[in-house]
């Protein structure tokens, strides 16, 4: 792959030799989520052998943690159906062995992206959409489509409906930690996924994102 980087991380296909450090990630960046649908080393390394394009890793070059491995994202490719498009995380990524990955797919789901909580706020995210988009240019696919978690959503349930807590991070008026970071990666806001995962920190619920390839 070409590397995305700046002077402290670069951005390369994750290896089976990671998965343990891949799993604490995981582990670090969701603390909420239920443990059956978090991602574990046993996962990644089945990651890897499925669609080893679609797995990257950011790793530190620089300073004393040099080598380490701070953030990891996943995805494979799918045919999406805009007009049905409510699913379950779980489901789709197969228990998440990434059964459902097709070789033909049009579009790349992002099935997960975590940062460290260590290393968050260094522009690490933003290297990784960028080498996930550069995928799908190269692989000249439509896009790239996910579910956005509501991470802020469960603060605010009891007083705003999902669509108008949507509508207002989109607006800039509420800032959500995933959806606000989404926003300014290029994706778009296609609908709402009510039952996407088991997490009380966005009451269940994700945003249909989507980032289109207009060089497809």
């Amino acid at each position: 792959m070409r590397y995305t980087f700046n002077m402290t991380y670069k951005v390369v296909n994750s290896t089976v030799e990671m998965a343990q450090e891949l799993e604490a990630i995981q582990q670090a960046s969701f603390p909420t989520l239920s443990p059956d649908e978090l991602i574990t080393a046993d996962h990644y390394k089945r990651h890897v052998e499925v669609f080893p394009e679609g797995q990257f890793a950011a790793i530190k070059i620089s300073g004393d943690e040099a080598g380490k491995v701070v953030a990891c994202s996943t995805d494979f490719r799918i045919d999406m159906d805009f007009e049905h498009y409510e699913h379950r995380y779980i489901d789709i990524v197969d228990g998440n062995w990434l059964g459902n990955h097709n070789p033909n797919g049009q579009w790349l789901y992002g099935a997960d992206i975590g940062v460290h909580p260590d290393h968050r706020g260094q522009g690490i995210s933003k290297l990784m959409y960028a080498a996930r988009h550069d995928l799908a240019k190269r692989l000249n696919l439509k896009g790239h489509v996910a579910g956005g978690m509501l991470i802020g959503y469960g603060e605010y349930k009891a007083s705003l409906s999902v669509e108008d807590y949507v509508a207002k991070v989109v607006a800039g008026e509420i800032f959500d930690a995933t959806l606000s970071v989404q926003l300014r990666r290029g994706f778009q806001v296609r609908g709402i996924i009510q039952n996407y995962v088991e997490d009380a920190s966005c009451d269940n619920k994700a945003a249909l994102i989507v980032w289109e390839n207009i060089e497809s």
